[in-house]
This record gives C-alpha cells, structure tokens and sequence, in this order.
C-alpha cells in the first residue's frame, strides 16, 4: 500500500457546504447523491511552495464535470477558491498538501435516483491533507481484465465520483502483487491505470494513448505541453500493450503520484536499451514548473 497515514492529518479542518469542520465532525447527510449513486465530480489539487498548482485547470474541469452531470445550482469558481483559501490557512498548509476537491449534487428530499430530488443545492467538500507524492520511485504494473468506460457508457472526460471499475483494477493489481493495473479501452489498447495516466517511451520519442478512453489528465497535459515547448517528440496514438513491453521507458502522470518511473509490467522487466534519460528530463521540467506556477495563496 503506497499511501501512509499522516498524523499530523489528525487535527485538520474539512471545508463541508460553506463551514470548516473537525475531522470527526465533517460528514454528509445519508441523503446526499454521493451516498445516495456516487452523483458528484471531484478533483486532486496540489499545494507547493505558497502556491495551488494549476487551480484554474482543475477548477475548469470541475466546472464542466458538473455542467456535464446538470448539476443545479452549482457554487462559482470564486467561491470555491476562498473555500480552498480558508481551508488551507486554517490547517497552515503552504506547501506538501494535497487537496480532495468535491462536488456532490447535494442533497435529496427523499432517496431516490431523479435529480429533481436535489433541490438544496451542490455540497462542497474541501479536503486538504497533508501528503506526500503516493509513489515510491519506482512501480510495478499488471494488466486487468477490467475495461476503461469509453464515452458509448460512461464518458471518462466527466471527472465524476463512480469509479468502481477503477477500484476493480485495483483489487486485482493488489492480489497480483503489483502497485497499479493498466486498463485497456474496448479494442484492447492501452488507455491508461486505475488512477494515472501513462505513457512510453521508444528511441527518444514520448508516446501517450489517445484520450478516447482514459482522463485526459491535468498532469498528463503538462506532460504534452512539457514535451512541444523542450524539442522532446511526443505523439497520441493507440498503443498497445506490447508497445509498453518493449519500450526503453515507461512512467505513469497524475496529481497525486506526479511522475513516476514503471520498473515491470506483468512480470517484464522495462529495459531502456536506447540508453537516453528522457524521463529524467522531462521530471525536470516538470519540478521546475511546480516551484514557479500556481495560484498564490493569500496567507
């Protein structure tokens, strides 16, 4: 298990609808839609160095997860903002956090699945922890036999709250040994992991899947942007299982876990035989990047 428990997260404060609460006091109704169908959108946020790391992107997806779901109701970027503010200062969290952004539909006044049920508003949660990135340096994969939503069922553009799909991918990377699954989309390519997005690298070229299936990720479009400004080729194509086999290296993107190096998938070992450190330069403009962007906090 990657993530460790932090006592220091012990005392947080917890933004819930519009107030700070204590660990134990921040709850929701047994009403809301998150309880009620998993009816809510979220977002992974990083705090570095007195700055949030790429609020306005997140916050952009979050808006049109929710605009997607017709969500009522639903607070402004602004508002959110000041929740984040006032969470983050009264935790004293300037650097090293990690923020669990929620948005449910809110409550209903019965249970029931029809949104016409909602009528109280969206509920905000604000979660900041204190969190290290979840990876060690290195990990391990597993291909599952899990399929990644494509948009004919489930779009994954939507950043919403049902993930069991995910969660079984997890469960069968937990049983074999490994850290992470690799989903594949419905043609059988690769479309990325239970959590992260994930690329490979061939003779000095980054490759990454198409975001037919997978999230197009905050990081995983740093990763792009990273790439085109610093003369690294990169492409988006459908790329299949043996591609990330063979490849010189591989490594996986996300909030939580930034970037990080794949050592094995499904017991062959990742062997750059190009014997070029792309990664390494790509992890370095990436860090540059966390000390110099974001949006400053106010405190």
């Amino acid at each position: 298990m990657q993530q460790k428990y932090d006592t220091r997260n012990d005392g947080i404060l917890i933004w819930v609808k519009d107030r700070l609460c204590t660990r134990s006091e921040a709850k929701v109704s047994v009403f809301d839609s998150a309880v009620q169908g998993g009816d809510a959108v979220w977002e992974g946020i990083r705090v570095y160095n007195g700055r949030v790391f790429c609020l306005d992107r997140h916050l952009e997806r979050m808006q049109n997860s929710a605009h997607a779901l017709a969500f009522a109701n639903v607070p402004t970027n602004e508002e959110i903002t000041q929740a984040i503010f006032k969470t983050l200062e009264a935790n004293g969290m300037r650097d090293g956090a990690h923020i669990r952004l929620t948005l449910t539909r809110g409550e209903k006044i019965t249970s029931g699945m029809d949104p016409r049920l909602n009528q109280f508003g969206c509920t905000l949660i604000v979660l900041a922890e204190w969190k290290p990135p979840a990876f060690p340096p290195e990990i391990t994969l597993i291909t599952s036999s899990i399929r990644r939503n494509n948009p004919m069922f489930l779009d994954s553009k939507i950043h919403h709250n049902n993930l069991l799909n995910n969660i079984l991918a997890k469960l069968e990377a937990n049983y074999a040994g490994a850290d992470e699954a690799i989903m594949l989309d419905m043609h059988g390519y690769v479309s990325e992991t239970n959590s992260v997005n994930i690329f490979c690298i061939r003779n000095g070229q980054v490759l990454s899947p198409t975001a037919d299936s997978c999230l197009p990720g905050i990081t995983r479009g740093l990763v792009i942007e990273i790439c085109r400004e610093n003369g690294i080729p990169i492409a988006e194509r459908n790329l299949s299982v043996m591609e990330f086999y063979t490849a010189d290296e591989v490594f996986c993107s996300g909030t939580m876990g930034e970037l990080t190096r794949v050592s094995e998938i499904d017991g062959r070992k990742i062997v750059n035989k190009s014997k070029l450190e792309v990664l390494a330069d790509i992890q370095g403009y990436f860090r540059k990047l966390t000390r110099e962007w974001g949006t400053v906090l106010p405190f």
